[in-house]
Parts: structure tokens; C-alpha cells; sequence
């Protein structure tokens, strides 16, 4: 008989510059959720409902390598959260939505309707938006960059504030790379693709 050793999860606190992050690990130091300090209740309950019991959270003592990606992120590094690895509950087509946003471009924003289609169902906009909503692992997973139709900034749970902060910081981050290497920058347009 195999017994499964219980789920261990490690919370570290980082500070960014718009608030401190909750950062959860697990013991092969795979994300399994990202929220912001004054949503930790949500943070909780997220987690019961992805593993239906909330295992303990140690307090990890020495920064992961999730945390200094991060730390690198808002220091202008763009591309150094799309290598963590993540590890989620969710059902099988919320896993698709979140595996899409992954391929979402720092600075690009596109609308759900778009991201609906990129995953081959086109008529489920709202079931996308529902999955998007349930992302425990935001930033990470970049849920900031899915907007409204008129690519009006809508719904993050982090807060709208944040989300265009989050927009605004990747953009210019985009703008200082390219000048750095003397390039013209990347503009998108509303739907992800150049312009």
C-alpha cells in the first residue's frame, strides 16, 4: 500500500512596491499560489477550495527562488517568472485558461473574448473569465493582462490599482529594455499581437 506523505507548503512574505506578496511553495519549490497581503483570507480559502483542506503553511525562512524571481520581475526582469514552476488544483479546462495566460507577453493585454478563442472555445467567454477570476497563482500566472473588450481594465483580485500598475510597470520595463539595446520598443495593441 503507498501512503502519501501530506502536502507541505511554505508561505514567504515579499515586499514589491505595491504591497507585500504572499508566496506559497511546496516542498519541490513549485508556486502554488500568489495573492497580495490584504487578501491573505482569500488566500486561505483559495486553498481549501484547491485542495480541500488547508494544509498548514510554514513560514520559509530563506528566500526561494520563486521569491527572487519576483524581486527580479519588479526590478525590471520580465521574463523571470515564466520559468517557475507552478503546481495547481483546478479542473482540467481551468488549467487550460491559466496555461494560456502564460503565453500572454509582459506589457500585452488581451481581451477575454480573444483568450476564449486562443483556447479553441470561442463561445465560452464567460466560463473563461470565471477561470481567470479562479487563478491562485497570479503574476505567475498573468492574469493582470486579460481586459474588457474595449480593453478596458476589469476585474483583478489584487485590485484594479494593482493591475495597471502591473501594466504600466511591465510597459515601461519593455521601453527601457529596447532603449538599453537601441532597438525601437514593442507597442501592442489591445488584442496581445504587435502593432
Amino acid at each position: 500500500m503507498v501512503t502519501m506523505m501530506p502536502l507541505r507548503l511554505r508561505l514567504e512574505r515579499v515586499p514589491t512596491p505595491i504591497g507585500q506578496a504572499l508566496l506559497v511553495t511546496d516542498e519541490l519549490d513549485r508556486v502554488r499560489a500568489v495573492d497580495w497581503h490584504d487578501h491573505e483570507t482569500r488566500l486561505h480559502r483559495l486553498l481549501r477550495l484547491h485542495y480541500r483542506t488547508l494544509p498548514p503553511l510554514e513560514q520559509r525562512l530563506q528566500a526561494s527562488g520563486a521569491a527572487r524571481a519576483l524581486e527580479a520581475y519588479f526590478d525590471g526582469d520580465l521574463d523571470a517568472l515564466q520559468a517557475l514552476p507552478v503546481a495547481t488544483g483546478g479542473t482540467t479546462f481551468q488549467r487550460l485558461v491559466w496555461t494560456a495566460l502564460r503565453a500572454i507577453p509582459p506589457g500585452a493585454t488581451i481581451p477575454y473574448a480573444e483568450l476564449a478563442r486562443r483556447i479553441g472555445k470561442a463561445s465560452a467567454v464567460r466560463a473563461v473569465g470565471l477561470a481567470v477570476g479562479a487563478n491562485p497563482v497570479g503574476l505567475v500566472i498573468p492574469c493582470h493582462r486579460v481586459v474588457g473588450r474595449s480593453g478596458a481594465l476589469t476585474g483583478y483580485a489584487g485590485g484594479l490599482d494593482r493591475k495597471a500598475w502591473l501594466l504600466d510597470h511591465e510597459r515601461a520595463a519593455r521601453r527601457a529594455t529596447a532603449v538599453a539595446a537601441g532597438t525601437r520598443p514593442r507597442t501592442y495593441q489591445a488584442i496581445g499581437g504587435p502593432a
